[in-house]
């Protein structure tokens, strides 16, 4: 969390209304991440998110990480149908059959990955933009897809992932810092701009 946030700051209009939220907001969200684990949690939450809000998301996401081994893919990837059968009973999490079984599926296709594609950072990182925005976003410009999210969306089904369509994977690139889709007025924007030029995405091998 960044130290001595004044009362009075300026934030992206969404992380305003609720203390989860916000807290979300000034610590985790647009800052790049290439650590595996953390990646696929984030992929798999965006998934589970399909159709209901991010809060309500952020409010299970303990539970989700007691039900789904702390998101260890390879833990995950284990799971058979009598776990999945737990997992429907599991209040902690979103109930969803397709969801429950996507983060399995995910966790199958994350260790599936080869030496080609190398770890999962690696894989996910070859699909952010190139290009930098030359400034922050202004309000009503944040897209809800783009072309690399297409083209991340289409990798990641071929691969076996399931619950990345286009949205989830752009919300997803958001998220881990592939895009920083902080308003040009959020007093966050120039500090995640710092951090996504001091740390650089993984080579490829």
């Amino acid at each position: 969390m960044p130290d001595r946030i004044p009362a009075a700051v300026k934030r992206c209009s969404w992380a305003g209304t609720d203390p989860l939220l916000t807290a979300y907001h000034d610590a985790e969200w647009g800052v790049p991440s290439f650590d595996d684990r953390h990646l696929f949690e984030m992929l798999c939450l965006e998934g589970a998110q399909a159709g209901l809000s991010w809060l309500t998301i952020l409010r299970k996401r303990q539970g989700y990480r007691r039900a789904f081994a702390n998101f260890d893919p390879a833990a995950v990837a284990r799971f058979d149908a009598r776990r999945v059968e737990t997992l429907m009973r599991n209040p902690g999490i979103v109930r969803n059959r397709a969801k429950i079984e996507a983060v399995v599926a995910n966790g199958r296709a994350a260790i599936s990955l080869d030496g080609a594609d190398g770890s999962l950072a690696r894989y996910l990182w070859r699909f952010a933009p190139k290009k930098r925005p030359v400034r922050g976003r202004a309000a009503g410009k944040v897209p809800s897809e783009s072309a690399e999210s297409r083209v991340l969306s289409k990798a990641l089904r071929d691969k076996g992932f399931r619950f990345v369509g286009p949205t989830i994977c752009y919300a997803f690139m958001e998220a881990v810092g592939m895009v920083n889709d902080h308003l040009a007025t959020c007093f966050r924007y120039r500090e995640v701009e710092r951090l996504r030029g001091r740390r650089p995405p993984p080579q490829q091998s």
